[in-house]
């Protein structure tokens, strides 16, 4: 195995883990490759009252996200589409500096992340959760819950995003006019007759962390407290990079950011692909209480 040289000098003292080692062998300290993730258990259809939601657990990370889809008016500046809003809350028991407003700072970058990523028509075509053009259409709210940090927050969060929303039931409406011509709405009887999210083209968030003269996906919270400068990614099944920023104060030369990104786009794929095999594979298991799907 080859220790990474100078190691010592570059992280003294910080959580013991001054020996960590990985290299030439492609091996962390858990065992793992550069590019493997953590086991990851998701389920969906966890709260009853949503219209979307699930459940992802990495390892000791732990997220909950509940989707509500409500009736609403459409940006001013995009008024044939619809909207969908992030919202993040770190429990003050998913670490300990969390307490008081600890996360907020966090809750922000996750969700400006998420927004960022969402927001374009190659991620999620939002025209087709419009009503009434500049006057109707659905607004759909995602509540992210961060229970436990166990590491690679941005990653896990966006599995859960979309998982929710693939999970997500929007009734159908229909659109009449009343006897003065104004349009009006009605809800159809079946409830069954909904409309589903498409997130096909969703992004899932790839963060890749610089140490010492590799980079590594899915880092422990060790790992994370090692790590100068980080980069996160949003990439589709077909490789799009629809969010692209850095974190922490350490920089990246061009060569390094060249070699993440080629890293992101393919770790990228193989992720939303296997979630998104796994997503279908649930979708046609019989109906049960505590559903679960399984990325290994």
């Amino acid at each position: 195995m080859a220790v990474v040289q100078g190691w010592k000098n570059w992280y003294p003292g910080r959580l013991g883990y001054v020996d960590f080692v990985f290299g030439l062998d492609n091996l962390r300290n858990d065992g793992r490759g550069c590019e493997d993730y953590r086991s990851l258990d998701l389920e969906t259809d966890v709260v009853s009252n949503s219209s979307g939601s699930s459940r992802v657990r990495l390892a000791n990370t732990d997220i909950l996200v509940g989707v509500k889809a409500e009736l609403g008016e459409p940006a001013a500046d995009k008024p044939s589409e619809g909207r969908i809003e992030f919202f993040v809350d770190c429990s003050a028991n998913a670490a300990p500096e969390f307490e008081g407003r600890g996360g907020e700072d966090l809750a922000l970058a996750i969700s400006n992340t998420l927004a960022q990523s969402y927001d374009n028509v190659s991620s999620l075509d939002k025209r087709k959760l419009c009503v009434i053009p500049g006057h109707q259409c659905w607004v759909l709210y995602v509540d992210i819950l961060l229970l436990e940090c166990g590491g690679n927050l941005f990653d896990a969060a966006s599995v859960a995003v979309k998982a929710a929303l693939f999970n997500t039931k929007i009734p159908n409406l229909d659109v009449t006019k009343n006897e003065k011509g104004e349009p009006s709405l009605e809800l159809r009887d079946d409830p069954f007759d909904c409309m589903r999210v498409d997130v096909a083209a969703a992004p899932c968030l790839v963060t890749l962390n610089k140490i010492g003269y590799h980079h590594v996906v899915d880092a422990t919270r060790e790992e994370e407290s090692c790590t100068l400068a980080r980069l996160i990614m949003g990439v589709t099944a077909d490789g799009n990079v629809v969010t692209l920023k850095t974190e922490k104060s350490g920089s990246l030369d061009p060569e390094s950011v060249f070699e993440m990104m080629q890293t992101g786009k393919r770790v990228g794929i193989s992720l939303n692909n296997t979630l998104s095999a796994k997503l279908k594979q649930e979708e046609t298991m019989a109906p049960k209480k505590g559903k679960k799907a399984f990325l290994r």
